[in-house]
């Protein structure tokens, strides 16, 4: 068992009950999947640079990814229909546990000047996004065999249903929130 997963069982869980008074161990709040999201952007036109991408993901979060098309042409953002347009990861159990403890314990605090996440990232359901400027963060990218770099989108989806009772769980979790 992932050391977060346990850590959320055994320490986490009781804790969250206790503190917004739950009466059932299921109200309790809990991460359901980890998205990880990126947009190819000006290298789509590239399938050798997509396919690369594609490969970083893999290696950050251990799972293959799904290449996302677009469902329409869009002539202002040079588009066309079943373009690939970005590359898309969708982590549960196991993998969500372990990718979450790298985010959190390798890749924020090697991010340059970090001053914390924000914690007004919540979209009002108890869902935090977090944005990534540049892979190089996790140690599974080398720098040498690095031909572009390109950012990423982390949303952590819970079941919490309310912004206070997410920002706990993630909080105890161990997320560097700002002061």
């Amino acid at each position: 068992m992932e050391r977060l997963q346990e850590q959320y069982n055994k320490q986490i869980a009781p804790a969250l009950k206790q503190k917004f008074g739950f009466s059932n161990v299921m109200q309790v709040p809990k991460i359901l999947k980890v998205v990880v999201n990126v947009g190819v952007g000006k290298v789509k036109e590239d399938k050798k640079k997509v396919d690369q991408i594609a490969e970083e993901i893999k290696k950050i979060t251990g799972q293959a990814p799904v290449k996302t098309k677009a469902r329409k042409s869009i002539s202002g953002f040079k588009v066309r229909e079943n373009q690939i347009v970005g590359i898309t990861c969708t982590l549960r159990g196991y993998k969500m546990y372990s990718f979450l403890d790298k985010v959190i314990n390798v890749g924020l605090p090697r991010v340059r000047d970090f001053q914390g996440v924000s914690k007004d990232a919540f979209d009002g359901r108890g869902n935090y996004h977090l944005g990534l400027k540049e892979q190089l963060v996790f140690p599974e990218v080398s720098s040498e065999s690095l031909d572009n770099i390109f950012g990423m989108e982390v949303s952590i989806v819970t079941n919490a249903g309310k912004d206070e009772p997410a920002r706990e769980l993630l909080k105890q979790m161990g997320f560097p929130f700002k002061k």
